[in-house]
């Protein structure tokens, strides 16, 4: 199961870089995860302030 991020993002790209696999991106005006990329590591999830980021 890969992980999502949710409305509380502020898009301040801090996950996008801590991904290994480059499963992050923006769009929108907000990032988003690649299901077919992420690889369920949770780097993206501690580097986030916001706590935006949750498994789904």
């Amino acid at each position: 199961m890969s992980y999502k991020i949710t409305d509380a993002c502020v898009n301040c790209g801090a996950c996008e870089g801590e991904c290994p696999v480059e499963a992050i991106s923006e769009k929108n005006g907000t990032r988003v995860i690649d299901p077919a990329k992420c690889q369920d590591c949770g780097a993206c999830v501690s580097a986030c302030p916001t706590e935006a980021i949750i498994e789904g």
